[in-house]
């Protein structure tokens, strides 16, 4: 089926202006297992591939979008943040390239470092081939981490808490039991990825508190899986994340407040015959950054 997108974008004078583009959708009639529950039910759900029918494809090769998004997700409280097609400009913001030709936004992960020790992990369990990989994926509420480096990650998190922590499995997963402040207990961890681009981790970034009997109790938000390392949205939460698919690139910033309005690179006017590689290209010529096109999101 084909429907209208509205959209709101700010001009270069400031003014806000409304425009719309014709965007296919899929139709679902029937929903089994546990996407019938009423708990966990959606309306829809809005994909972000790089396949040629996800939103973001059909809009930029209209030129109606320039082929890069971005998201920030309120982590706390009644979650919330901002999606934005387009490319966030904030001072901070480090790169890392994309593997090419893969359905997902597969990334070059080489090494883990917890509280400044680098994990004893082969970095080829990291890398993208046949069935494996690393790749981010804001439609995974919690995070996976390849089998090979799941147990050295927990052994050094738990070798850290001990003096502090009592460990517990809680429904197969890593928990502790502890009673002082979970940042002044849990080390930072490092994921770093080719380019010298480093993802910090602090504690509310791979930790989640176990809600039950067990008050006090943190569990590792990073679960087991065989040859895939996935980076869900509890490792993405409070922080930019710029998918730039024109040059191939992921981008993040930590410990951004997701409820600011983000500065957005905007292109100038272009005749009818600019592409959206122009837009893109004219980001960078700006001397000011503008938000163009962003959604509100409630999460």
């Amino acid at each position: 089926m084909v429907d209208r997108i509205g959209l709101d974008f700010i001009r270069l004078d400031s003014t806000i202006g409304t425009s719309s583009a014709a965007i296919g959708f899929g139709v679902c009639t029937y929903q089994s297992g546990t996407l019938g529950d009423s708990a966990l039910a959606v309306d829809g759900i809005f994909g972000l591939g790089q396949g040629p029918l996800s939103p973001i494809s059909q809009l930029a090769s209209r030129g109606v979008i320039p082929p890069v998004f971005s998201h920030c997700l309120k982590g706390e409280g009644l979650g919330g943040g901002t999606f934005v097609l387009g490319e966030i400009s904030e001072p901070g913001i480090v790169y890392t390239p994309m593997v090419p030709a893969q359905p997902h936004y597969n990334i070059y992960l080489q090494s883990i470092t917890v509280n400044g020790e680098l994990l004893p992990v082969d970095p080829a369990v990291f890398a993208t081939s046949t069935g494996r990989g690393t790749f981010v994926d804001s439609g995974t509420t919690l995070a996976y981490l390849v089998e090979e480096a799941y147990e050295p990650f927990v052994s050094a998190v738990t070798a850290v808490v001990s003096p502090s922590a009592t460990t517990k499995i809680i429904d197969g997963q890593q928990c502790y039991l502890l009673s002082s402040s979970v940042s002044q207990v849990f080390p930072v961890v490092s994921l770093n990825f080719a380019n010298n681009a480093s993802l910090i981790l602090k504690p509310a970034d791979y930790l989640y508190e176990f809600v039950g009997d067990a008050r006090g109790t943190w569990c590792l938000g990073f679960l087991k899986k065989p040859w895939l390392t996935i980076l869900g949205d509890l490792a993405l939460k409070n922080k930019i994340f710029v998918y730039d698919l024109f040059r191939q690139q992921i981008g993040w910033t930590t410990n951004y407040d997701c409820l600011k309005a983000a500065h957005v690179s905007v292109p100038r006017q272009r005749s009818s015959s600019s592409s959206a590689i122009d837009m893109l290209m004219l980001f960078m010529l700006l001397p000011q950054a503008i938000i163009i096109l962003f959604l509100q999101l409630s999460l």
